[in-house]
């Protein structure tokens, strides 16, 4: 026998792994008057107290190992669904006894029971442990669990005992590495026999249960043969197979002298039909020496298994503690926590503002790349303001021959044709109206964003120099060689009347895609719903509130825009006006071009005589450049921004937090702590099983 394996196996029971593991154990089974106690006592030498009922009120487990010094320990495995409290009480209770004699057997039966908090005569599943050391000690090993009952006692025992105890011994002799101890009466019917029943049940082909026969001295004549078939494997078979035993009577238990050894060897010696039967299936030592080969047999056949379930056991809680995230229940805790996650935001967000597309979740999934989507979006917007963004088409003509006089074929008073903005031209392949948005709002922010059903016009061609030549002679005065600085205004807030739709669309866009972004990235980056929502929920109003400033931003330059008069300090104004001017020049000389060997050259003749400008189209061509580079400068104002919700939930933004937003967005629910405890016990006790396994 390998006593280093019999011994691991107790020390993981002892050290509650059982509870979370099935060990190979021997457990001692029957009805009450089965004579469960009798054998137990005959197998392990031990004076069990009788009449008294104290150790049929819980299971006992008595162990048997030998060691360099004698010892006698006792102490409580309490059951694992226990409450923490009652848990750690019980394993604070422990005894050393110098002798296990009848007194002190029932003296320690009396103190566990008035360790448990129960009602008289009630039952409990913590289990008594009863470990006897000695140099001569052969290792052996059994559970010895209350004997089942199906009447109850008035003052004794109540239904709930009743139901008690089954489940008690139903779980003990469904753990699949058990080998169960069958008590049963010879002089009763085994077929009526509910615990032959459940071990059938349990296991079907009889590979773990050893049936024992008390009793056979109360045989009715003529009914010993029905107990010898069981005996010779001749009905019921069972792999383990039958044993019978004799205990001793009321009458030899009075009497001190008696030998229980002498006593069974005499009846199994004498007494017919029992003493044709096989020496090594009959009395209660040769069924000790059978149960330690059973029992030493199936430890080693099932002691690997054991060690392969504790490492998967161990790999399973480790992973529902990871899947609870880390443990966040002081401040500190809750901070780390909040931190790590609002570093790997900043992380992928800061990647994605930067296009840094290769890096992460940027590389495997497109919809994260929002730097790209703002870009093409931007792109977007900037082709529909550079096609769309005007009333009148730009003019693209060498020179004044472009500009009709609009009162050529009309009356001189009338210029409603240039005035009315329901002209309609050919646009080319465009269509008429364009949406001003194109991205989908978020619920949070859609109360805020412009209208997502908002259109604008194709622009009107051809008639802009015209256009602008009819509103200059309405607005023109004394002005030499120059214009009234309003009149810019006025053609200004008619020219860009959809930059309005078109800009706020815009920025509504990239709110909802910023905001999209954020909200998706944040369901990447924490797997807890309860945090996600209160990290959400603590951004918002931020969020919010930096949304609204780009609208208003957005508001504001629209309104300086087209109601105030055009100004700009942007140098980009001023380069835009010079190269429409040289455009425009180079178109008028084209013609007038020749190729030398100091490049392309025109002649100082042709540039004098090109078709000087009157003051009138001058000033025309002037307003004009002024509206295209105008244009352009607005529109580079839209889309530049210093400020980015992206960089608001960061770890400054989580140092700022007061305790209770801490609890509130980190904190674990109580469910969460419970199922962390559980857990956390469970691993440690896995842990501790591990160790003793290797």
């Amino acid at each position: 026998m390998d006593l280093n394996l019999l011994e691991k196996i107790d020390a993981l029971f002892a050290c509650n792994a059982g509870d979370y593991i099935d060990l190979p154990q021997l457990v001692v089974v029957g009805h009450q008057s089965s004579g469960k106690s009798s054998v137990l006592q005959g197998l392990t030498n031990l004076p069990f107290p009788r009449n008294s009922g104290l150790c049929t009120r819980f299971a006992t487990q008595i162990t048997f190992r030998r060691s360099s010094t004698e010892s006698i320990v006792a102490f409580i495995v309490p059951a694992k669904d226990a409450s923490t409290e009652h848990q750690d009480r019980m394993r604070e209770w422990r005894r050393e006894l110098k002798v296990l004699d009848s007194p002190s057997f029932a003296s320690i039966m009396s103190e566990v029971l008035n360790q448990l908090p129960l009602p008289r005569h009630a039952f409990s599943k913590d289990v008594l442990v009863l470990e006897i050391a000695s140099p001569s000690q052969e290792h052996f090993s059994v559970i010895d669990v209350p004997g089942t009952f199906k009447r109850k006692t008035e003052g004794v025992t109540t239904k709930e005992d009743m139901a008690l105890v089954d489940e008690m011994v139903r779980s003990y002799m469904s753990n699949p590495r058990s080998v169960m101890l069958t008590v049963v009466s010879s002089n009763v019917d085994i077929a009526t026999q509910e615990i032959v029943e459940l071990a059938e049940d349990l296991d079907p082909q009889g590979i773990r249960t050893l049936g024992v026969l008390t009793k056979p001295d109360l045989v009715d004549k003529g009914g010993e043969i029905a107990i010898i078939e069981l005996i010779e494997d001749k009905r019921h078979r069972l792999k383990l197979g039958w044993h019978v035993v004799r205990n001793l009577g009321q009458a030899e238990l009075d009497d001190q002298t008696a030998s229980r050894h002498d006593e069974e060897d005499k009846f199994f010696s004498t007494e017919s039909p029992w003493n044709s039967l096989d020496k090594s299936k009959v009395g209660v030592d040769s069924l000790r020496c059978r149960l330690q080969e059973i029992l030493a047999a199936h430890i080693r056949r099932e002691f690997p298994k054991v060690r392969e379930e504790v490492n998967q056991k161990i790999k399973g809680v480790r992973t529902q503690l990871n899947n609870l995230g880390p443990k966040r229940q002081t401040r500190m805790e809750q901070m780390q926590f909040l931190m790590e996650i609002a570093q790997r935001f900043q992380d992928a967000a800061t990647a994605a503002a930067q296009a840094d597309n290769g890096r992460g979740i940027l590389w495997s999934d497109k919809s994260f790349r929002l730097a790209t989507h703002a870009l093409n979006r931007g792109d977007e917007f900037s082709h529909l303001m550079s096609t769309s963004g005007h009333k009148f088409g730009f003019d693209n003509s060498d020179g004044p021959s472009a500009i009709s006089d609009p009162n050529d074929e009309s009356d001189p008073n009338d210029e409603s044709d240039l005035n009315d903005s329901s002209i309609e031209e050919p646009f080319g392949e465009f269509p008429t109206r364009y949406n001003a948005r194109s991205v989908p709002n978020h619920a949070d922010v859609q109360d805020i964003l412009y209208d997502a059903t908002a259109t604008v016009l194709a622009p009107q061609h051809s008639l802009i120099l015209s256009w602008l030549k009819s509103v200059y002679r309405e607005s023109r005065g004394f002005e030499i060689g120059t214009f009234d600085h309003k009149l810019l205004a006025i053609t200004m807030r008619d020219q860009a009347a959809k930059w309005r739709d078109l800009a706020l669309g815009y920025i509504s866009d990239i709110i909802a895609m910023v905001h999209s972004f954020i909200s998706r990235l944040l369901e990447n980056i924490v797997a807890i719903d309860r945090v996600r929502q209160g990290i959400m929920a603590s951004c918002i109003e931020g969020l919010r509130s930096k949304y609204q400033v780009a609208l208003e931003h957005t508001n504001f330059l629209l309104k300086v825009e087209l109601e105030g008069n055009p100004a700009t300090l942007n140098h980009y104004l001023s380069e835009n006006m010079s190269k429409c001017r040289q455009d425009r020049l180079l178109r008028r000389l084209r013609d007038k071009i020749l190729k030398s060997e100091h490049g392309r050259v025109v002649r100082l003749e042709d540039i004098t005589q090109n078709h000087p400008l009157d003051n009138v189209d001058h000033v025309i061509f002037e307003i004009h450049d002024i509206l295209r580079a105008y244009y352009k400068v607005a529109d580079h104002i839209l889309v530049a921004g210093t400020e980015t919700p992206l960089k608001l939930f960061s770890p400054a933004f989580v140092v700022a937090m007061t305790d209770a937003q801490l609890e509130e967005v980190a904190g674990e629910e109580p469910g969460v702590r419970r199922r962390r405890l559980v857990l956390e016990k469970k691993l440690h006790l896995l842990e501790q099983g591990r160790k003793i396994l290797q």
